[in-house]
């Protein structure tokens, strides 16, 4: 008894053994715990508090000649606030952040919390709402902890990953949980489209915006939606990859006012097994060109209708999403190596990644007080209008870029085609103009809208 209480003593009064905090550097390390990790790239997620002023929708009698003096003085419509709640990620340390274009897009005021309670206010510098990314700029910062931007082509389906955010407002949280697969395209909910990383850790809402990272803290995603029918976690989350961000970052710093992507001038479909027979392929990879638009730098570097690209920039491409992501990942004024396959023959060529030609002249025009519907705004259709809208490829004409209030009171809507007015002819966006300028008691326009014939009559 009196030896087992001399080794129960010294036990008790030998030293403590110190834990040293750092990143696991091995599978085995990794088991044991994430809080190095953790403390190594929390302090760089931050809380994001958004806000914009909309206005309330006005009554719809206000304007009816018969029912607006029943309504007059009554339910004037009030601004209203609406708030949002969502996280970002610092990627320098003079305040560059990161988000979701729906966590703070159209917001009037934006304020940034750090995990040790710093606050910032913030500016949009780049938004898109097709990506759904948000680049933003914290005023007066420096020295602020940041997370580097990996390589996210070279992300593997089965890798550790890690969720930090601020779901339900309730705080700072991690899950963990593993790369579960890669070029998820059309899967996201929401305004995003394109090319996704997928993932089971554990996002919810409020964790839009927040840094999805690997075992070594680099930054491999940006988490922007989930696919859930209780509005909670399911194991099915999806980030937007590093190397769309980086392009994001690239475009914001130099002082871009709207997010600019090469424009492929085609339209394509996804190979599959009927369609790699009929081409005579051995398995069903890549996308077939449809269409192909005579400017299009695909033209120029022999591409054509019937052909099938398989990859841009050594990578797979298998969907008109995933073509659209390398494209935009190349970068602006950058060469990508594209292989396609013509008449079961591989090749490779050189595409110069650019927007699409402003050419010819769109003319864009807004027409003025003193015509039939002022306001209305047109422009010639070439392929910056056509990319713009999203038109299809032969569109071709004078296009309504903005139908104004009372062209849209008429039914006008915007990317119809004007083909003629009072049965004169519209060839340039000054047609319209004249023919709307001229005196008479009533009006027909005769459009093309999503490829449908329709003819909008109405009186002065």
């Amino acid at each position: 008894m009196i030896r087992l209480a001399f080794i129960a003593l010294a036990l008790l009064t030998a030293p403590a053994v110190i834990a040293e905090t750092r990143v696991p550097q091995s599978q085995a390390e990794i088991s044991l715990g994430f809080a190095p990790l953790v403390k190594r790239a929390a302090p760089a997620v931050v809380n994001i508090y958004a806000r914009r002023v909309v206005e309330a929708r006005q009554n719809p009698f206000m304007n009816d000649p018969f029912f607006k003096d029943f309504f007059r003085g009554f339910g004037n419509p009030q601004p209203r606030v609406q708030n949002s709640l969502g996280s970002g990620v610092i990627l320098s340390e003079d305040g560059i952040v990161v988000s979701n274009y729906h966590v703070v897009g159209m917001a009037t005021d934006i304020r940034v919390v750090l995990s040790d309670r710093r606050e910032y206010e913030a500016r949009v510098l780049l938004g898109d709402e097709e990506a759904d990314v948000a680049i933003l700029q914290l005023e007066e910062a420096d020295d602020l902890p940041f997370l580097t931007l990996r390589d996210s082509d070279h992300v593997e389906v089965g890798e550790l990953a890690m969720a930090i955010g601020n779901p339900f407002g309730i705080g700072q949280t991690v899950t963990s949980g593993i790369v579960s697969g890669l070029a998820r395209s059309g899967a996201a909910t929401g305004q995003a489209r394109g090319y996704f990383i997928q993932t089971d850790a554990a996002v919810n809402p409020g964790n839009s915006g927040g840094a999805l990272i690997d075992v070594n803290a680099n930054l491999i995603g940006i988490n922007t939606s989930i696919l859930s029918r209780s509005g909670g976690s399911n194991g099915i989350g999806f980030a937007i990859p590093a190397n769309l961000v980086s392009e994001f970052v690239h475009q914001a710093r130099q002082g871009a006012e709207r997010f600019e992507r090469p424009w492929a001038g085609m339209s394509g479909q996804q190979v599959n097994s009927d369609l790699a027979e009929s081409l005579g392929l051995s398995v069903p990879d890549g996308i077939v060109i449809t269409e192909l638009h005579e400017a299009s730098p695909f033209t120029q570097a022999g591409l054509g209708v019937g052909d099938v690209i398989t990859h841009v920039d050594n990578q797979p491409v298998n969907s008109p999403a995933e073509m659209l992501f390398r494209m935009t990942v190349a970068g602006i004024g950058q060469d990508a190596k594209v292989t396609w396959m013509h008449d079961s023959e591989e090749r490779q060529s050189t595409v110069v990644m650019a927007p699409a030609p402003d050419e010819p002249d769109a003319d864009e025009r807004k027409l003025n007080k003193s015509t039939v519907l002022p306001d209305l705004t047109v422009a010639l259709a070439n392929p910056a209008v056509i990319a713009r809208f999203g038109l299809p490829l032969n569109t071709e004409g004078v296009i309504v870029t903005d139908p104004g209030r009372l062209g849209a009171r008429v039914g006008l809507k915007t990317g119809d085609v004007i083909r003629t007015i009072n049965r004169d002819e519209i060839e340039v966006s000054a047609d319209v103009e004249a023919a709307l300028s001229r005196p008479g008691r009533s009006v027909q326009l005769d459009l093309m809208r999503r490829g449908q014939r329709l003819s909008l009559r109405f009186r002065l």
